[in-house]
């Protein structure tokens, strides 16, 4: 079974790299056929790149390496940093500003993961859209 993929790598700088990260998966998810049937999936997405983008900027103190890879069945939104901690779901307070960037993630991924590396870590959401599904099933869409 031969499977074909399609995917896009960039660079985020410490300064200013998250509001960029956004608009670039926003700009290369616009050239996936679902994405305009499916907006609260783009949503999800641009919020999870939103998150782990400044996960890596504030506790790696790096900048962030993305990757989003679509094989037909899973976008990958892929985060790699420079510090080899895997980041843990907090509870935090309420009116809080911050700690809740792992739980955002799992909430809205259908999968997601993390993997340290020798020169830090990965974190991987995974997002299977049903207007994809429906369409590879030949159920139209």
């Amino acid at each position: 079974m031969a499977v074909k993929a399609m995917g896009w790598a960039h660079s985020f700088p410490v300064s200013g790299g998250v509001s960029a990260g956004r608009r670039w998966t926003r700009g290369h998810l616009e050239s996936l056929a679902w994405t305009a049937e499916e907006p609260e999936t783009v949503d999800a997405v641009v919020l999870t790149v939103s998150e782990l983008l400044t996960n890596a900027h504030i506790h790696a103190h790096s900048d962030a390496y993305l990757v989003l890879t679509w094989d037909g069945d899973c976008l990958h939104v892929s985060v790699h940093d420079e510090d080899s901690t895997l980041p843990v779901q907090r509870d935090p307070e309420p009116g809080a500003v911050s700690g809740r960037g792992v739980g955002i993630v799992r909430m809205l991924a259908d999968e997601w993961g993390m993997e340290c590396q020798r020169h830090g870590k990965t974190v991987t959401a995974c997002f299977r859209p049903v207007g994809a599904r429906r369409r590879q099933d030949g159920d139209g869409g």
